[in-house]
């Protein structure tokens, strides 16, 4: 039987879906290097794995035009250099000297944190990066109303219930649907069903595709 492992970041850490066919368990993870103790064959992931030198990945870019008007919820990852960054405004400089000037936007500065943890493991040949909106989108056949509202949650758990009829006992906060979206990418990786972007994925640096898998 399939059992993997979808992962967001949450306050104070990570939060993450144990997925073992129909069965779903919740579990918080101080540091995303905990996940990597679970004997899972796949460990899905919002956050970037391959990284850039220069200039944008394809794979950001990709997932901005799947979603279309709701693209502002994909971040751009942010060149490699900006994980040595010790301050917004150090981010920044070297931001805007590995993409020809584009300025960098807090909210990512605020997740270069995460990025860092997940590159500390990141060889870890389970580890898969997904996107909880674009797993959603194809989970439902449509890109969904923002997770910020009533109805954006509703429409979530609906949709995760498509895969799992009998799922109940959510922890509170959009990270625990978004943690089991990117299980439902992480099976369709295992099962050789998921789709990546780009289909002919480009390795960094550190020999890590720069791919968003769904």
């Amino acid at each position: 039987m399939t059992r993997v492992l979808g992962v967001d970041g949450a306050k104070g850490g990570w939060v993450a879906a144990l997925v073992e066919g129909d069965d779903v368990r919740w579990l918080r993870l101080a540091h995303i290097r905990e996940a990597l103790t679970h004997d899972v064959m796949a460990i899905g992931v919002d956050m970037p794995i391959g990284l850039p030198q220069r200039g944008r990945r394809e794979c950001d870019l990709l997932a901005k035009r799947a979603l279309g008007r709701a693209h502002p919820r994909v971040f751009l990852a942010p060149p490699r250099d900006v994980l040595d960054a010790t301050s917004y405004v150090d981010a920044g400089a070297r931001h805007r000297a590995h993409t020809d000037g584009l300025g960098m936007s807090v909210q990512t500065w605020h997740i270069v944190e995460r990025i860092r943890e997940v590159d500390a493991v990141a060889d870890d040949p389970r580890l898969v990066e997904v996107h909880p909106e674009l797993s959603f989108a194809r989970l439902a056949g449509e890109v969904l109303v923002t997770k910020h509202s009533a109805a954006g949650r509703v429409a979530r758990l609906q949709t995760l219930r498509r895969r799992w009829p009998r799922l109940d006992g959510l922890p509170a906060g959009d990270d625990a649907l978004d943690a089991l979206a990117a299980a439902w990418s992480a099976e369709r990786w295992v099962r050789g069903t998921a789709e990546s972007m780009p289909v002919q994925a480009p390795v960094d640096e550190r020999d890590r595709p720069m791919r968003i898998v769904v």
